[in-house]
Order: C-alpha cells, then structure tokens, then sequence
C-alpha cells in the first residue's frame, strides 16, 4: 500500500493495487511464491489447534490459503485492499472459498469482527512508509489478536529492495521492527529468506514470528 504522506488517500491506494492486479497476471507479479514455505513453518510451529482462526494480511492472490486448505485448517480469512486479488483466489478456489472469511478494505481502516489466534503479513508492513499509518496498523493489529496470539511478518530486509511495484518501503532488522511494534510484541524468532521473482530478480526479505502479550 502506498503511504499517506504523499497525498495519498484509501481510493488512491485501492486504485493502484487494482491497476497492478488488472495489468498483470497473479503469477507474473514480483512478490509471487509457487510455495509459501517460511509462511507455513512459522504457522504450522505455533498454532496449536487447526481449527484456530488465522488471517492472511494482503493475501494478495497468494496461495497461502490454498496451502493451508489442504492441510485442514478450517478457520481462515484473507484480507486485501484489492477486489482483484481476491477474485484470483477465489476462482482458484472454486467451491473451498465458501470456507473462508473475505475482507476488501485498506489494512489500516479494518475492523476485525472477531479476534484471530495468528495475522500473517507477508509485504504490506513495509508499504507504510508514513509512521501515522504504521500507527493505525498496530492498533488494528492489537483489537485483532487474541492474547498470546502471534504474529509472522515477513518485510524487506535492510539489504532488500528500497522500492516495490512503483512504491517507497521501509526496511527491517529484527531490532527496528522489535521497537516499531512496541513492548507488547516479543519477538521469538527472525529468519532470512531470498526470494527469486517471478522475472529472475532477488529480494531479500526478513521473516518475524512475534507473540502478542498486552501490556
């Protein structure tokens, strides 16, 4: 998502993630994984109960949810801003989506209807580049976790890209998502991972597992 501090409000947002969508295909863009196979490490090390809710945070067209379909989780929800990106996992799915919960909406404006045992965010975190953004993320984040929930995000590493799909990121070592989440969040894990695109470029990325613990 692109930050606020240039101007940019939800529908320019949702607009430029529309346009991504609808100008190439769900396997051609750069953040495409044929398996998600850190996503579903970290899932599968911490959530104790398949039947436990878990949402998938800029799903994207992403197969993490087919993924875990398959395994039988029967909790799961994928957030998007982007109707597009979630008609290609919908399709994909055919009749399996009617097991999932669907959300079309800006992260930062998401009101969660219930609390989730784990939030999956792989590449929206480092879109909000505005730290009132960040703000409204965390405080989402806060209402939608159990305690003792957790949390894996996965950002561009500090030796990653500085820009995605026309877009300024920030970057993150374990230390500076570590305060960027606040005392609440303790981070249990961080693992490195070097993504190759779907176009043969690298990206390096940090993956975090945090557990949620209200102060």
């Amino acid at each position: 998502m692109p930050p606020t501090s240039g101007g940019y409000v939800m529908a320019d947002r949702q607009h430029h993630w529309e346009q991504v969508y609808r100008s190439k295909e769900s396997t051609a863009v750069s953040w495409y994984q044929k398996y998600p196979e850190q996503s579903i490490r970290l899932i599968e090390r911490v959530v104790q109960s398949k039947a436990q809710p878990i949402i998938d945070v800029g799903g994207g067209a992403s197969v993490l949810v087919d993924n875990l379909l398959q395994r039988g989780y029967s909790r799961l929800a994928v957030l998007d801003i982007s109707a597009k990106a979630l008609d290609c996992i919908r399709q994909r799915l055919c009749d399996k989506a009617q097991q999932v919960e669907w959300f079309v909406t800006d992260v930062t404006n998401f009101t969660p209807p219930h609390r989730f045992a784990l939030w999956h965010d792989r590449a929206v975190f480092h879109f909000l580049t505005d730290s009132e953004d960040r703000a409204k993320y965390i405080a989402v984040l806060q209402r939608a976790l159990e305690p003792g929930a957790h949390l894996v995000i996965a950002t561009f590493a500090p030796d990653g890209p500085a820009q995605c799909s026309g877009l300024p990121v920030e970057r993150y070592d374990g230390v500076k998502i570590a305060q960027t989440l606040g005392e609440s969040f303790q981070l249990l894990e961080q693992q490195s991972e070097s993504h190759t695109t779907p176009a043969g470029g690298e990206q390096r990325f940090n993956y975090f597992l945090f557990r949620y613990q209200p102060r």
